[in-house]
């Protein structure tokens, strides 16, 4: 199995150094290159190819933020995963919209930032149910109305069996979870998840999240 190419973004050295040593001794894992400034990003990214960038959201030049949203506009843009010292962060949320995989918490222990890493290489979502959760109670404050009307437009074009497997998705349920559920096999799930990210124009699962958050469809919420 070829390793997973790794980019470190983040302006602090020894953050860089110290995620270097960690990452570095992983077997599975091969570092392509560091930057302390997404201004340096996709240079980095056109001449290291990386599968995955670790990217710290706050900069002082350009932000981890606009350096996601620059890469996620691309043709074949490696995954990102934020890094950040808030759980619940404006921030972190507007990421996560741009289309980064997920975030991890600097104090996060290496194992779970490895993991994090290695999942979203092999395209699974790195956030859990609770964090989900807590990241969309965070950004509810409740969905201002032009964006709920937007998100409920847009999950009107999904199909009836389409729009359960989103709402699932939106609740942190896992392809496994979702296939029982709702009766169907975890290749089913996945062909209908893929579909659901072509139509909506999405990159990845938490962004179907999000959406099904800000158009009212989880349970809990005032607009279900």
């Amino acid at each position: 199995m070829n390793a997973i190419r790794l980019l470190l973004v983040d302006d602090d050295p020894l953050v860089r150094a110290g995620l270097s040593f960690m990452m570095g001794g992983a077997d599975d894992i091969e570092i392509v290159g560091e930057a302390a400034d997404g201004g340096e990003v996709e240079a980095l990214v056109d001449r290291t190819r990386p599968d995955v960038v670790l990217m710290d959201i706050r900069m002082p030049v350009i932000d981890g933020l606009a350096a996601t949203e620059r890469l996620r506009g691309r043709e074949d843009a490696p995954q990102v995963v934020v890094l950040t010292t808030f759980h619940a962060d404006d921030q972190v949320l507007r990421a996560l919209r741009a289309g980064a995989a997920g975030f991890v918490l600097k104090d996060t222990p290496p194992v779970q930032i490895l993991d994090a890493v290695r999942r979203v290489a092999a395209g699974d979502p790195v956030l859990s149910p609770a964090v989900t959760r807590q990241l969309m109670e965070h950004a509810a404050g409740g969905a201002p109305g032009g964006r709920r009307t937007g998100a409920r437009d847009r999950m009107g074009t999904l199909n009836d069996r389409e729009r359960e497997v989103a709402v699932a998705v939106g609740r942190g349920s896992s392809n496994a979870e979702i296939a029982a559920e709702l009766y169907m096999s975890v290749a089913t799930v996945k062909t209908h998840v893929s579909r659901i990210l072509a139509k909506l124009g999405l990159n990845n699962r938490v962004q179907i999240a999000l959406l099904t958050y800000d158009a009212g469809l989880l349970e809990g919420d005032d607009g279900h």
